[in-house]
């Protein structure tokens, strides 16, 4: 009774909000224009229809990412695909990697419909997916109950639940009830999997990490090995995803490992396009000597400048594996404020040590797993700079070794699938 209260409640905050959503997006599309285009498909109108499409719903780019090993798999076993996103990261991201799949009607990249019955009816007529995998935990009613009602399996996939989430729904509830309205749960670990069973979640497979899987982009690699000599024998740091609330910190602890005897070279990348320019500021006020990628290098990583400069501002999208690449050690963001860590396995699949802040609930597995192996270092806004500058790295065949253990997520998450797929059409 109390979850159909909630999802009526739910319907009309979406009527009466919608206006303020639609503004959102307006303002948002200013910044980036993607944000305002395509509006038809969240309101469920959708002119590139795609019967009988396996649905991958990953809300950004960390999301769409870690799904990309798996999609490619589902492509191979000659399934078609929808992906569904909410920002334009995660559909640019799906547009550029499957850029020959799109253009063959294999694959359509589009909005997620706005939390409304009409806009899923609209979507469900255009894809009649036979299946739904949501990436990650993201846990929308309308979604959920839509699904059902069209008798659509919706899955939770490379999924985990937070300690942070565990203690807030123990309060409050209601999550748990509608986490329990999936169909299962692909989960990544068995600690995951104890903790999805607690709250009642049926049908739970423990599959892995697929972002163990990400294909690495032999382009960007071999960038890196071109453009790193330019900058020197100098080490190199990078400061990975680096959030918004966390940019005084990071620019202060540069400031700092700059001042050393021999200061490394530094690569500072924010998490968010539209910090840019911001940060950018932020440098000249503060003095620092500083290129940005997109003045330094050309679109093809061809040298355009060699002024001298401390730190390289990372101003580019979709090249995170370039940047780490070139670094001796990796400092990955959010894990200095609460809304926790951002993904380590790309800096570990590349070999390079990595140090994250003290929230990483939202990367517990595999961030416990790799800082007992010491393969990662959890640090704190007092420690960073000493961290950074002498914390012992672990060697690269320690490193390759934890890889290597933790792969095979994209071959257990096919099995765990291919009895769904065979239930819903396709042997």
């Amino acid at each position: 009774m109390k979850l159909w209260i909630f999802l009526r409640v739910w319907s009309l905050i979406w009527f009466v909000g919608l206006p303020v959503v639609l503004l959102y997006l307006w303002r948002r599309g200013r910044k980036d224009a993607l944000y305002a285009q395509h509006l038809g498909e969240r309101f469920g109108r959708y002119p590139k229809p795609l019967p009988g499409a396996v649905w991958v719903h990953a809300v950004s780019l960390g999301e769409m990412r870690s799904a990309v090993p798996l999609i490619r798999a589902l492509l191979a076993r000659g399934e078609s695909v929808v992906t569904t996103h909410f920002t334009p990261a995660g559909r640019r991201e799906a547009e550029r990697v499957f850029a020959d799949e799109i253009a063959a009607g294999r694959l359509r990249a589009v909005w997620v419909p706005f939390e409304t019955s009409r806009a899923y009816a609209g979507f469900f007529q255009a894809f009649q997916p036979r299946l739904g995998l949501v990436m990650e935990i993201e846990i929308w009613p309308r979604m959920i109950f839509a699904c059902r009602a069209a008798r659509v399996p919706l899955y939770m996939c490379n999924a985990q639940y937070p300690t942070d989430s565990m203690a807030r729904d123990a309060r409050f509830g209601l999550r748990p009830a509608l986490m329990r309205g999936f169909e299962g749960a692909l989960v990544k670990s068995d600690l995951q999997a104890e903790r999805f069973a607690s709250i009642g979640v049926r049908n739970i497979s423990v599959t892995g990490e697929l972002r163990f899987d990400q294909p690495i982009p032999a382009a960007h690699l071999a960038a890196a090995a071109a453009v790193r000599p330019t900058l020197g024998p100098r080490r190199v740091i990078a400061f990975a995803s680096v959030t918004e609330p966390e940019e005084p910190l990071f620019l202060a602890a540069a400031q700092e490992i700059l001042s050393v005897r021999t200061p490394p070279v530094i690569l500072f990348i924010p998490r968010a396009p539209e910090r840019f320019e911001a940060v950018a500021r932020a440098m000249k006020e503060k003095g620092i000597l500083f290129a940005r990628r997109s003045q330094r290098l050309d679109r093809k990583f061809g040298p355009q400048s060699e002024a001298p400069m401390d730190v390289l501002l990372g101003d580019s999208l979709g090249e995170m594996y370039f940047y780490l690449a070139m670094a001796d050690r990796v400092v990955v963001g959010g894990g200095f404020q609460p809304k926790g860590s951002h993904n380590i396995i790309e800096p570990l699949a590349l070999k390079k040590p990595v140090l994250v802040g003290p929230e990483i609930q939202t990367i517990e597995y595999p961030a416990v797993e790799a800082i007992a192996a010491g393969v990662c270092h959890e640090t704190t806004a007092e420690r960073l700079v000493e961290d950074v500058l002498h914390w012992p790295d672990p060697s690269p065949q320690a490193i390759a070794a934890f890889t290597a253990a933790h792969a095979g997520a994209t071959a257990r998450t096919m099995a765990a699938l291919a009895p769904l797929l065979a239930r819903t059409g396709r042997g």
